[in-house]
């Protein structure tokens, strides 16, 4: 099948460091490739890819520090999506909605994975207009605040089987991987970390946005005698920080979509310590892989108890639910139902049945 896969412009795919959507991109890209599909990656020109590579901008646009407006070549990507649209089968978008107006208008069938929150008032009226869109959701709980958008499916994200290696000796600190922000609660893991009596490495960064709120609510936090302020990790230093973690920390307060980084710590066979919302409930099987809190002192509790679980099992949990052949299994049975779906549609077009049963053909 010639797939297009369209992704965000902010990072490289996979990115440098921190990135979630991008790594995804990647992730599903080599597997389609390895499966023997002709793939087209519309990226950053600093991805690495065995598909082939349209770049519409240099270098991912978070680090690229001359980049003042980010819109510009995404639009420019656009246009030469468009440009190459009939090469495709299917075109499958990541950029949330931004190609709307764009697909609506091509011939070429597309899908859309929508990555992030869902539960903003002002997407509701752009979904309704909308409403035709085929959309794929990362998780259940990502559909609620839109449960009429159409859509086509529930992907799980996945990760190649060898993109983490698994400990299976316990660990020597907690860890908290992610971004410094208000949703995802840093704050949180700082005290659960301070009352079960552990150290605590934060590996996050710090977008723009957050800034003040770093300054104002987290800095004097980090400078507690069990707590690691790591910054950003990537690669090999991010295995490495999974594996030898005792359990991630995921004290989330919001509704996250899906939260890649669970089942990167469980690729580690690291156990994960999370907060019920969101997608929690559907990654983490409770007392299996981590446990589902909803406080601090459940939070607590169940670092205490993490020694019951078998991080040969979280492994196990992760390759039996999470790998990247599944994920691009899930997407490829979503792209034939897409497809199936245009050729039945075009058939419809090619003839019309006037009111005395007559057939009329379109005149060409």
């Amino acid at each position: 099948m010639r797939i297009a896969q369209v992704s965000p412009l902010y990072e490289s795919v996979p990115p440098k460091l921190y990135g979630g959507t991008e790594r995804v991109v990647a992730y599903l890209t080599e597997e389609l490739v390895r499966q023997g599909h002709d793939v087209t990656l519309f990226a950053s020109g600093d991805s690495q890819t065995t598909a082939k590579l349209v770049a519409p901008c240099r270098r991912g646009l978070r680090l690229d520090k001359s980049c003042r407006d980010q819109l510009a070549y995404h639009f420019l990507m656009l246009e030469q999506v468009a440009q190459r649209a009939n090469d495709f089968d299917v075109i499958h978008f990541h950029i949330d909605y931004l190609h709307f107006p764009l697909t609506r208008r091509l011939k070429v069938p597309s899908v859309t994975t929508l990555h992030g929150r869902l539960d903003l008032p002002e997407l509701k009226p752009l979904y309704d207009e909308f409403s035709e869109m085929p959309v794929v959701s990362i998780s259940d709980a990502q559909r609620r605040p839109l449960p009429k958008a159409h859509w086509v499916g529930t992907v799980y994200h996945g990760l190649p089987l060898d993109s983490f290696r698994p400990r299976t000796e316990p660990g020597e600190y907690l860890a908290f991987l992610g971004r410094i922000c208000p949703e995802k609660r840093v704050d949180r893991a700082i005290e659960i970390a301070r009352r079960a009596g552990l150290p605590l490495k934060i590996a996050a960064k710090i977008d723009k946005a957050d800034e003040q709120y770093y300054e104002t609510r987290i800095k004097h936090l980090l400078q507690q005698p069990h707590v690691e302020f790591l910054g950003e990790v990537g690669g090999r230093q991010k295995e490495e920080f999974l594996r030898h973690a005792i359990a991630l920390l995921f004290p989330i307060d919001w509704p996250e979509p899906f939260g890649l980084v669970m089942i990167e710590a469980m690729a580690c066979g690291t156990p994960v310590i999370a907060w019920r919302g969101g997608s929690v409930d559907e990654v983490i099987d409770d007392e299996i892989s981590g446990f589902i809190v909803t406080s601090i002192d459940e939070a607590v509790d169940a670092v205490r108890r993490v020694g019951e679980l078998s991080r040969h099992r979280c492994r196990e949990v992760f390759e039996e639910r999470f790998s990247a052949p599944r994920m691009a299994r899930d997407y490829m049975a979503i792209y034939e139902r897409v497809l199936h779906k245009a050729r039945l549609e075009s058939k419809a077009n090619l003839v019309q049945t006037l009111p005395d049963g007559a057939v009329k053909l379109p005149s060409v």
